[in-house]
């Protein structure tokens, strides 16, 4: 084997134009194989540590962010933008100073940079932090990351480029890849033990130290990894010996000229083309990632778990394509994205009326297969070695411009989740546009020459071989899947406009005020909708106006409750707007104050909806996060605290906690009631609610209220009236509507802050 820094036989140093395959990075020769095992596992353990915390603190610091910002997917997928963007920086950082700056200068900048990003340690975020109603949510939170997690994490992020980078200098030239495949087995392992294991068995607390004293053990490694580093002399033969760092996981063509090699022809820059694909590829598969994961984390709930699975298999999809060219083939993944494509547009009219687990698998899988083939078409257009940094700075560059748009620019450019429309279309456009170019042969590896395509080695017949070989009819293909594709999304995206009065967008979600039976003056109705979900209708009639509808009439739990509740001038408090409908029950002389996060519920509750004008009471609304506000106001003794807050389908978690009843008790009168409305298609929050009430010494009753035909206006519910006053809740009307006892319900452990997982309330 002959290395970069031996003569040829040709007496030209280190010219190798048709190099020899990488050695691994475990291959040593017997002298001084103590001292290189030391070496690699110096850099091995380093980068492990380093993409383990690199994906790690992002569930963490989102589970705490998460109670500060109402707990919408909105705030899930800022801070992925926030990733994203540090991400870039980080790569961007480890590009800049492998190429500008000598050894000495580079170890130092770093080991100083680690110095400063401990002393920021810990990374909780300080109540300073909280928002106080007035701010801009994405722009806070993008800041509160940057005071936090921002040094450490753009630290973290720069470990693959600059640590292989490294130790290709001090190994002589070395393969650094499998430093590559460690570090996404490392990120894998992070992003699947925290929801199984460390958000299950952990605090928060204990989860933000430990992540704290793995960053003090990565700095050590990367300190001991830059002085090994700094006292490697630079081989003789390389001019360069930074030209070519990389931290690809791209296995090199066999006969690609070395970066730096005397006497070898200067690598061609990139066509302008295949660098706009280096950028449009990874921006459909990022904006894919964040669409998917703001529609599971809207129709379920929004916990990290699912945050979690799409950020996995969108992981493992780079993992797999850039680990070697035979996992991706075009036609096998054309018949793949065909069938995920429909199967997502399928989900997607569905709606709710699928069951979460269906609706899951069929969105990451779809995800998965897009991925598979954004970034196996990327690996296609790798460029030469010489060019690897600036690739994955664009590849990094596109990622952040994906989370930038369904982040930022969908919420203001479109009014309802169309995002995910246009991730899919994008998907099959960049598609259909590669696979119409004639298949260029790869190089299989370990041969020196391209492989003809599989099946051109078979035996077919010669008009199948033509048909197969047509690009007008490759073309013709594609081009009518496209078409299609884009019709079926804009119909999905049409039925959602067809009878709106209203649509408006923010970083909350997506509401719609829709009319139906326009033509009937009798049973004329608007109804407004968070995503999928009903939260509220009101009849037209002037006489039925005033009727309590929906999840609140007068079968309904809360119904019940408000009927026996004895008379008099009565302090209600509802967490969650919608229509106002609760205001029906209130008399003259009631006070009823509402907690709404979302300001545009506020305008569509007062335009079109009747209920706030016509209520004799006195209402008023606090616009914030509930339990934010709850916490900052003076005790309210409210006789009811009703809980009411969704965000479409999903209850935030954060107001189903330890802490957050504590809050709700400190705010109710001795014997004042606590309502809590815990319909859900997709979870079981009976059990959670129960624990609640023993860990507090509530007495509770559960109503259950099913859909009336001949009344279709009253909807199905579930309510928990949760309270001290046992002679209330074991009154006539309530014992009569409420369920029995459940003698074998589930046992769940106390939700908290730091606690809170939803595996086993799935339904």
């Amino acid at each position: 084997m002959t290395r970069a820094d031996e003569t040829l036989p040709s007496g030209r140093p280190g010219c190798l134009l048709n190099p020899p395959a990488p050695q691994p990075i475990w291959r040593f020769s017997r002298d001084g194989r103590c001292a290189r095992v030391c070496a690699v596992l110096r850099f091995a353990l380093t980068t492990f540590i380093g993409a383990f915390l690199l994906f790690q603190v992002q569930p963490l610091i989102g589970k705490y962010i998460l109670p500060w910002y109402g707990g919408g997917p909105g705030v899930w997928s800022t801070c992925l933008l926030f990733f994203q963007a540090v991400l870039v920086a980080g790569y961007a950082y480890a590009h800049a100073t492998t190429r500008w700056f000598p050894p000495r200068i580079q170890a130092l900048i770093h080991v100083l940079l680690l110095a400063m990003a401990l002393a920021l340690l810990p990374i909780i975020p300080p109540d300073a932090w909280r928002p106080q109603g007035g701010e801009n949510p994405a722009g806070h939170i993008l800041l509160l990351l940057a005071a936090t997690v921002g040094l450490p994490y753009f630290l973290l992020a720069t470990t693959g480029p600059l640590l292989q980078a490294w130790y290709s200098h001090t190994h002589g030239g070395a393969a650094p890849y499998r430093l590559y495949a460690l570090s996404n087995a490392a990120s894998l392992l992070a992003l699947i033990t925290y929801p199984v294991w460390f958000e299950a068995h952990l605090p928060r607390r204990t989860q933000a130290l430990l992540w704290g004293w793995g960053l003090l053990l990565y700095a050590i490694g990367a300190a001991s990894c830059a002085w090994r580093f700094m006292r490697t002399r630079p081989d003789p033969a390389d001019p360069n010996p930074f030209s070519a760092p990389a931290g690809a996981g791209v296995a090199l063509d066999q006969g690609a000229p070395l970066a730096g090699c005397q006497g070898c022809q200067s690598p061609r820059r990139p066509p302008a083309i295949a660098r706009l694909l280096w950028l449009l590829l990874p921006l459909c598969a990022s904006a894919l990632l964040l669409a998917v994961t703001n529609k599971l984390c809207l129709d379920v709930a929004v916990v990290p778990f699912l945050w979690i699975a799409p950020l996995s298999l969108y992981l493992l999809s780079f993992v797999i394509c850039f680990d070697s060219p035979r996992w991706y083939r075009r036609g096998p993944f054309a018949v793949l994205l065909t069938a995920a494509l429909a199967a997502i547009v399928w989900a997607m009219f569905q709606g709710s009326e699928w069951p979460v687990w269906r609706q899951a698998a069929v969105y990451c899988g779809g995800l998965f297969v897009c991925c598979m083939v954004c970034h196996g078409e990327l690996y296609r257009l790798r460029p030469e070695p010489a060019r690897l940094t600036s690739y994955y700075l664009t590849l990094a560059v596109g990622g952040a411009l994906g989370g930038l748009f369904v982040a930022i620019i969908a919420p203001w450019l479109f009014r309802d989740f169309f995002e995910l429309h246009w991730a899919l279309l994008g998907c099959a456009l960049l598609a259909a546009a590669l696979w119409s170019v004639p298949k260029a042969r790869e190089p299989q590896p370990g041969s020196a020459g391209p492989n003809p395509a599989p099946w051109r080695q078979r035996p077919i017949p010669r008009f199948l071989g033509r048909v197969l070989r047509s690009r007008g009819l490759r073309i013709l293909g594609l081009g009518a899947g496209v078409i299609g594709l884009g019709t079926a999304l804009w119909r999905e995206s049409a039925e959602s406009r067809e009878t709106a009065l209203y649509h408006s967008r923010n970083f909350y979600g997506v509401l719609a005020v829709e009319e139906y039976e326009p033509e009937d003056l009798d049973s004329r109705y608007i109804l407004l909708q968070h995503g999928r979900i009903t939260h509220g209708l009101q009849f037209l009639d002037p006489e039925k106006a005033c009727w309590p509808v929906s999840y609140y009439g007068p079968r309904s739990g809360i119904g019940v409750l408000m009927n026996a509740l004895p008379p008099g001038p009565r302090r209600i408090g509802v967490v969650g707007l919608g229509t106002g409908t609760l205001t029906t029950y209130a008399a003259r002389g009631d006070s009823v104050r509402f907690y709404e996060i979302n300001p545009d519920v506020l305008t569509v509750a007062s335009t079109y909806f009747a209920y706030l004008t016509n209520c004799p009471a006195t209402v008023t609304v606090v616009l914030g996060d509930a339990r934010l506000s709850l916490e900052r106001e003076p005790p309210q003794q409210f006789d009811l605290l009703a809980l009411d807050a969704f965000s479409s389908d999903a209850i935030p978690v954060h107001l189903l906690t330890r802490e957050a009843f504590e809050i709700y008790g400190r705010h109710l009168k001795t014997n004042g009631v606590l309502a809590v409305h815990i319909s859900n298609h997709f979870l079981d929050l009976e059990p959670v609610v129960a624990a609640l009430a023993r860990h507090f010494g509530y007495a509770a009753a559960t109503i259950d209220c099913d859909e009336n035909d001949e009344e279709w206006w009253d909807y199905a519910s579930t309510w928990m009236l949760l309270s001290r006053d046992r002679a209330l809740l074991e009154s006539s009307p309530i014992q009569t509507a409420a369920n029995p006892p459940a003698t074998n319900s589930l046992q769940l452990p106390l939700w908290t802050d730091d606690y809170a997982s939803v595996f086993r309330i799935l339904k």
